[in-house]
């Protein structure tokens, strides 16, 4: 019985390191198609219903809004090129649901993306993204100085 139970959870183990490794590869193959500028293979892969969250309060878009936005940098090669430095994925129980968090080395210096994917039966697609700037505690104070000029 005990033998049954210890292949059981190497079983189960491995699939989940299968899926974790799916949604790594699927991560980056999303951004590389960004810093190739290869809009399809990078809108495909988000859910229909899916939302992009980017840096600015006002960058909240479906997938049709980020489209639109996206599509003269795409059509112009003027895209961007994050990298990841490290990334962590959470599987549901039922491993039909994925979040995650990465740290991006960006133009805008590091950032971290986090998001929720969800699998159709067929693939993983991404159901919401989440691009936040990150500021070092010890800048804090000057970031907080630049938001107020902003107000003013």
């Amino acid at each position: 019985m005990k033998r049954v139970l210890v292949v059981v959870l190497l079983i189960a183990s491995l699939q989940i390191r299968a899926q974790e490794a799916e949604i790594n590869q699927l991560m980056d193959d999303w951004h590389q198609a960004a810093a190739n500028a290869d809009y399809e293979s990078y809108f495909d892969v988000i859910a229909e219903d899916g939302y992009y969250l980017g840096t600015d309060e006002s960058e909240v878009w479906t997938k049709g809004e980020f489209q639109t936005f996206c599509e003269p940098y795409f059509a112009q090669k003027n895209t961007w090129d994050f990298h990841p430095k490290r990334r962590k994925v959470f599987l549901s129980q039922d491993q039909k649901m994925a979040w995650f968090e990465e740290v991006l080395e960006t133009w805008m210096g590091p950032c971290r993306g986090s998001g929720v994917l969800m699998h159709d039966g067929a693939q993983w697609q991404i159901n919401q993204y989440n691009l936040a700037v990150l500021v070092s505690n010890e800048n804090i104070k000057s970031y907080l100085e630049i938001l107020a000029r902003e107000k003013r």
